[in-house]
């Protein structure tokens, strides 16, 4: 599916009408969630008064996690709290009355809660999606564009309630002329596509 995505904005890039900008703050639409453990991220375990079980965890790529005395339970799709009473109830087995904490640490997220930055990025990749973040903190991480972009015919492609938006937003205005008017809040599943520039 991201596939179909990504060589269909790059098919549109080239051709048709122009995408209009990104807008430059997208509306809060309320409470911030909580944070949801996804594949990459690691988990430290505390368990009250039994330190021989509290530990850390990597989450593997199938979403589960394996501590001492609990084999392969699931942690993605989870907040740190409910994997916490999920522990207590494994755990319940052979220790009276356990309390964990969990706590996240090594962010990665789901993949639906990162942004993508794909093409002439110097360094394309996955990032993790932190409360407003903006198209800036994107090309800072990313370490801006080559010298083959054509960063002002770039484009958001976002999902909101299932329906596929695309924006056309001005990266060579942002990072070479410092128009910070081009600077745009980025969403957690966005894919930011930078095309080559046509010589």
């Amino acid at each position: 599916m991201f596939l179909v995505v990504l060589l269909t904005s790059l098919a549109l890039l080239g051709c048709g009408p122009k995408l209009p900008l990104a807008p430059a703050v997208v509306i809060d639409e309320g409470e911030t969630p909580f944070y949801i453990i996804g594949p990459g991220d690691t988990v430290e375990i505390f368990v009250w008064g039994n330190p021989e079980v509290s530990t850390g965890a990597p989450v593997r790529p199938d979403g589960r996690i394996t501590v001492p005395l609990v084999e392969d339970l699931q942690a993605t799709g989870k907040t740190p709290t409910e994997l916490a009473r999920d522990l207590e109830q494994a755990l319940a087995r052979y220790i009276r009355t356990p309390v964990v904490t969990v706590m996240v640490g090594g962010f990665v997220g789901r993949s639906s809660e990162q942004i993508r930055i794909v093409g002439e990025a110097t360094e394309p990749q996955a990032l993790p999606y932190r409360e407003k973040m903006t198209l800036l903190d994107v090309m800072i991480a990313v370490g801006g564009i080559t010298e083959f972009a054509e960063g002002n015919d770039s484009v958001i492609v976002r999902t909101i309630n299932g329906a596929m938006s695309q924006y056309r937003v001005r990266i060579e205005d942002l990072i070479k002329d410092g128009d910070i008017t081009a600077n745009v809040q980025m969403l957690p599943g966005d894919v930011l596509i930078i095309p080559e520039a046509w010589f």
